[in-house]
């Protein structure tokens, strides 16, 4: 069986990784994999490290694809993807997520009749503004396997009227918490560079268009943040386009106060995440990451596809309200007890079993 794997951004190798990871232990023999990268997300961390970090080999192919208009962008990777699976005519096209990079591949394959399999199948925000809420969608529609981290994924599916092809495998991020836990605590010495001591920093994330772009709202989060600097050290790996933004308004002040870092490598974000004691973050990975390693997270959002860790208490919706992000780090609260939602860490290997069962 030959599938080519289309991935764009960071978080989707990461999560490519769980399943070629079982690919080359358990399908070695039976399973050829290609790894496309659209190139939609330049990261000077996506090296030759990021790849070694992830045990992963490099991919096959890298269209180089990135900036520009939405339509553009997906209508360029479009076209490359298209003459990599003509050249290929693989048996699946495996898709992750709900990026540029995730559309074009399902529309690429769907055109020319491969069957497409959806990892993260049946997410929803159910806020249509939000472009990754409509490459969900569409993807969903064009997949033959929707690969569902949860029951809530299905069932919004089901609401749908999209049964056929549905499957909770758990959630291939699990898989990876599961897996890199140790390795980053052993392997990462960014605690150490940057002075912080186990639970007693904050880590914050902030990128998604809905913030950045709004400049009501990033200055709220801005200064929900600098307040939340006068208990505690506030850690923030910015990333580019949301220090671009903040040079271009004058908002620097703002991170005066804050421990304002590069992005940071693979494993020294997962170091972090392990040891903060609150995670504050507009990021879907990271929301979840938090719930893995039994952080209590704080979502600079109005709504979540992860809505089980608010449902059970442990991630807090503030929007971005400074006021609502002090209060919501204030009282906080780390739950205790065991909650599954997400599977059991076997997701690659559900995945693939469906998959060769279809071979």
């Amino acid at each position: 069986m030959k599938i080519v794997t289309i991935v764009g951004a960071r978080p989707q190798f990461i999560k490519a990784a769980a399943v070629s990871r079982v690919i080359r232990d358990q399908y070695s023999e039976k399973i050829q994999e290609l790894l496309v990268h659209t190139g939609q997300h330049y990261d000077e961390n996506m090296s030759k490290v990021f790849f070694e970090d992830l045990d992963i080999p490099e991919p096959k192919f890298n269209l180089e694809i990135s900036g520009g208009q939405h339509g553009a962008m997906t209508g360029r990777m479009l076209e490359g993807i298209e003459k990599i699976l003509i050249a290929e005519m693989p048996d699946w096209v495996l898709i992750y997520g709900d990026t540029n990079s995730t559309l074009a591949g399902a529309l690429a394959a769907a055109k020319l009749h491969i069957p497409v399999a959806h990892v993260e199948a049946g997410l929803r925000s159910f806020n249509m503004r939000m472009p990754e809420e409509v490459n969900r969608i569409l993807s969903d529609r064009v997949s033959t396997k929707l690969f569902c981290p949860t029951q809530t994924a299905v069932d919004n599916l089901k609401a749908e009227g999209v049964t056929q092809g549905v499957h909770n495998v758990g959630d291939v991020m699990y898989d990876v918490a599961l897996f890199y836990k140790n390795i980053a605590t052993e392997r990462s010495k960014v605690k150490q560079q940057l002075g912080l001591k186990d639970r007693e920093f904050a880590l914050a994330t902030c990128h998604r268009a809905e913030n950045t772009d709004d400049l009501t709202r990033l200055t709220e989060i801005l200064k929900g943040l600098s307040a939340i600097s006068r208990s505690m050290p506030v850690v923030l790996p910015l990333h580019p386009r949301t220090r671009k933004i903040i040079d271009q308004h004058g908002l620097q002040t703002y991170l005066d106060q804050l421990l304002v870092v590069e992005p940071l490598a693979f494993l020294d974000m997962i170091a972090l995440e392990q040891s903060a004691s609150v995670i504050l973050t507009d990021s879907g990975g990271v929301q979840k990451e938090a719930f893995f390693y039994n952080v209590p997270c704080i979502t600079m959002r109005d709504e979540t596809e992860w809505v089980e860790t608010v449902d059970i208490g442990w991630n807090t919706l503030v929007g971005a309200s400074s006021q609502k992000i002090e209060q919501a780090v204030l009282s906080r609260n780390p739950l205790s007890g065991t909650f599954s939602p997400y599977g059991n860490g076997q997701a690659a290997s559900n995945i693939l079993a469906q998959l060769f069962e279809n071979a």
